[in-house]
């Protein structure tokens, strides 16, 4: 075997422990999942108003309303929308905005529904313009027009569809035409969860994985998680697998605490990426102003990445700012990484406007 023959032996033997470390990653994901509304923690109000509206829809022996959800990843709107299948007891089809590119891709999928099935579209709003209009008939009238032929010889065949409930899922809601909002019954947007019910969270996983955790342990992870389960249950698992090889298998504060430092999660939930970010915008360009292509190239991460990943959190931490000039670092931003932020020159630079003189 030649070098070339070698190579391409070990990067597809790569590829395929990455993709069975995927699978085992997404069944743990599946068996981690709540399975009704009563196991579901955080989403109070949401839960609570979702809950009125199945239940009248099973007392009605009727279909349940078009439902919209929408946050941040990670949240909990995939696992909603399979509760809301099963407390219909309906059968649940499971598609992207992405993955239906043209009418017939959605029209293929109306047609084969059945009565009472649930359709969860996750990132509807990524949805092409053609088949977003045909939805609108679909979801208010369980009709779809099928368009045979070209031209001037073209028909539309009217389609009846079976009642059913579209699931939408999207974290960017005001990307959504007002004619397609205005369709669900009821919308609901999931906010970031409260350390405490992330510690709850990460109680009920470590439960479910057969895993030995103490208070302070779940509050240590549940500090570093975003307010986000997703991310929770993720460093729940990476903290097992050092707790089994370093220490007892006991999760504690301490353990916690070393584990996340293994995989580079600071106190305050950065990751590498954040911390990139951070690190490029304040020891390369004195804390900004800066564009965001810039300060994506400065840390060799394409621009969506590095917009759509690291700068929400970091936002919503306090430690950048967008601003009309570009990007700038708070002074939030230096005291983090312990740096010191540099003197305004008053030459513009942006800085004096959030350091003083």
């Amino acid at each position: 075997m030649n070098w070339d023959d070698t190579t391409g032996t070990d990067a597809a033997d790569e590829r395929l422990v990455a993709s069975v470390a995927d699978r085992e990653d997404q069944a743990v994901e599946a068996a981690l999942r709540p399975k009704d509304l009563g196991e579901f923690i955080g989403q109070e109000k949401v839960r609570e108003q979702l809950d009125l509206v199945l239940r009248a829809a099973r007392a009605r022996g009727a279909t349940a309303d078009h439902v919209l959800l929408s946050g941040a990843p990670g949240l909990g709107k995939t696992t909603l929308s399979m509760i809301i299948a099963a407390e219909m007891g309906a059968p649940i089809r499971i598609t992207s905005g992405p993955a239906i590119q043209h009418a017939g891709d959605l029209a293929a999928i109306l047609s084969s529904l059945q009565e009472g099935e649930v359709l969860f579209l996750d990132e509807i709003h990524r949805m092409s313009r053609p088949a977003e209009e045909m939805l609108y008939m679909a979801m208010e009238d369980f009709r779809v027009d099928v368009i045979v032929g070209k031209g001037p010889g073209a028909t539309a065949i009217p389609l009846e569809l079976p009642p059913f409930t579209l699931v939408g899922a999207t974290t960017r809601a005001g990307l959504l035409p007002p004619p397609l909002r205005d369709r669900f019954g009821f919308t609901a947007h999931m906010e970031f969860y409260e350390p405490p019910e992330l510690r709850r969270v990460i109680h009920r996983s470590a439960n479910l994985l057969d895993v030995e955790i103490d208070t302070d342990g779940a509050a240590e992870i549940a500090g570093r998680s975003r307010g986000t389960p997703r991310i929770a249950n993720r460093l729940l698992r990476r903290v097992r697998d050092y707790a089994q090889v370093k220490a007892d298998g006991v999760i504690t504060r301490e353990i916690a605490a070393a584990a996340l430092q293994v995989y580079e999660v600071d106190a305050r939930g950065l990751d590498r990426l954040d911390r990139g970010v951070l690190e490029a915008l304040l020891k390369l360009f004195g804390g900004g102003p800066v564009g965001l292509s810039t300060l994506a190239v400065a840390v060799g991460e394409e621009r969506e990445t590095v917009e759509e990943v690291a700068e929400p959190f970091l936002v919503r931490e306090g430690l950048l700012a967008r601003t009309p000039r570009g990007r700038v670092a708070t002074p939030a931003a230096w005291a983090h990484l312990g740096l010191t932020p540099p003197r305004s020159t008053g030459t513009g630079n942006g800085q004096q406007d959030l350091f003083g003189a």
